[in-house]
């Protein structure tokens, strides 16, 4: 038997996560994203530099806390 624990969820980072804008983010403002998390999705609310559509794919670049992300239109150019 291992004394290991499982991962928290909350642990385990969305850095590098692809996956998809469903409610628009906005300028000054969170909007929501979708992405993959233990052989599912997720719903993370999300930030951006500049205003994302919904429906863009993008990619975490960081993760503000458990359920808040940063993220990038991917493919990032």
């Amino acid at each position: 038997m291992s004394l290991m624990a499982e991962p928290d969820v909350a642990e385990e980072s969305p850095v590098g996560a692809v996956g998809w804008v469903t409610v628009s983010i906005p300028a000054e403002g969170a909007g929501e994203v979708l992405l993959p998390v233990r052989g599912g999705s997720e719903a993370f609310a999300a930030w951006a530099e500049a205003p994302i559509a919904r429906n863009t794919q993008v990619m975490v670049v960081e993760r503000i806390s458990a359920r808040s992300v940063l993220v990038v239109p991917f493919p990032h150019t």
